[in-house]
């Protein structure tokens, strides 16, 4: 195993961009057009932005859905540097891509998240940047799994990468949230705890999934000393051919950095706003895990029916509200706080087995061959 601590970055400085936070990356979802392209760069270079993103290859879930124009594309990022002076930065995940966006003069790389978290697809791209001297991106892998994200840092150091950044773009979870990937803050916090040397880079826009996040979770970036931003912007955000739902226009980005509080020093103690961050994203974590509670309850309250059960187990409830009152004691939680807290859930947890039942004997009666 390498030591993190040990390894020796060089930072990613481009001319004519200082220093100050944040460094911003900033462009469409897709680059779908040459029109939409050169529209939102235009836009976005009055607005002061020196680096511009867009999505030529579109990895997507399923076939069928727009996955990127391709190379043709790469032509129009080119237009881009020449016509505003702005780098330019692209997703790759193929060898191939790799070479495509390099003969056409792209400036910055990024490894996307659904890469990251295939070791044989990194390796392939870290071979392929061996004497390459490019800055390069690394996404957090879709899963909440810190050492793949690790290991693709290892393979490109190992492959002679030196200018390397990290993009927290959350996490992919099956349960409902309010976020379209959650932060899971600790993992980035992590990353930068084996590997201070790295900028980090927040993506507010895959993280939120919707405009309205944009500003409280690119907040939460600064507060917690993140390098920069990487915010999707769109000419006509509506009308985007992809993720839609998340990009703003050039305008709206302007009011987004505007609103933003930059502290010059990093504190020693995380102030108010930080902390309430906190809050809320344990608060949503806490709904989501009783939501997916009431699902299981439902999920019993069907067995019950099935095996002839009564709804009220006396002796599983007594079980439950001592052991999680003693559980509670061990976490420094009074008893009496825990037990309020089980009996309003198990409240909760009878109603929905009781709202399964009345479902089921309302659909056996309409199935009923006498009514």
């Amino acid at each position: 195993m390498r030591d993190n601590m040990a390894m020796k970055f060089e930072p990613i400085i481009l001319p004519g961009i200082d220093q100050k936070r944040p460094l911003l990356i900033s462009g469409p979802c897709s680059a779908e057009t040459e029109d939409q392209v050169l529209a939102t760069a235009r836009q976005l270079a009055a607005a002061g932005v020196k680096i511009f993103r867009a999505g030529v290859w579109k990895p997507r879930t399923k076939p069928g859905s727009f996955e990127g124009v391709g190379s043709p594309a790469l032509e129009w990022l080119k237009r881009v540097k020449t016509e505003t002076g702005m780098y330019v930065i692209t997703e790759v995940a193929t060898e191939k891509h790799l070479h495509e966006a390099m003969k056409q003069g792209v400036d910055l790389l990024w490894i996307g998240a659904r890469t990251t978290v295939n070791p044989f697809a990194v390796q392939e791209l870290a071979d392929a940047l061996k004497g390459v001297d490019i800055p390069v991106f690394v996404k957090n892998p879709m899963s909440p799994d810190i050492e793949l994200w690790v290991g693709a840092i290892e393979r490109l150091y190992n492959a002679g990468i030196r200018r390397i950044g990290l993009i927290h773009r959350g996490f992919s979870s099956s349960e409902k949230a309010v976020y379209r990937n959650p932060p899971q803050w600790h993992i980035p916090i992590e990353m930068k705890r084996r590997f201070p040397s790295l900028p980090m880079l927040c993506d507010p826009s895959h993280m939120g999934g919707r405009r309205d996040m944009i500003r409280k979770l690119s907040q939460q970036a600064m507060d917690l000393n993140y390098v920069g931003l990487m915010i999707e912007t769109h000419c006509c955000p509506d009308e985007a051919w992809s993720d839609k739902q998340q990009q703003i226009t050039p305008e709206a980005l302007k009011e987004v950095l505007k609103s933003l509080v930059i502290r010059d020093t990093v504190q020693t103690t995380e102030d108010l706003s930080v902390l309430r961050g906190q809050i809320d994203d344990v608060d949503y974590e806490l709904l989501r895990l009783f939501s997916k509670r009431m699902r299981i309850s439902r999920e019993i309250g069907h067995y019950k029916l099935e095996h002839g059960m009564s709804i009220l187990q006396t002796q599983r409830y007594d079980y439950i509200l001592k052991d999680r009152a003693s559980q509670g004691e061990r976490m420094d939680m009074s008893s009496d706080f825990v037990k309020r807290v089980v009996e309003v859930i198990h409240s909760e947890s009878v109603r929905q087995q009781m709202v399964v039942m009345e479902e089921v004997k309302g659909k056996k009666k309409r199935n009923s061959p006498n009514v």
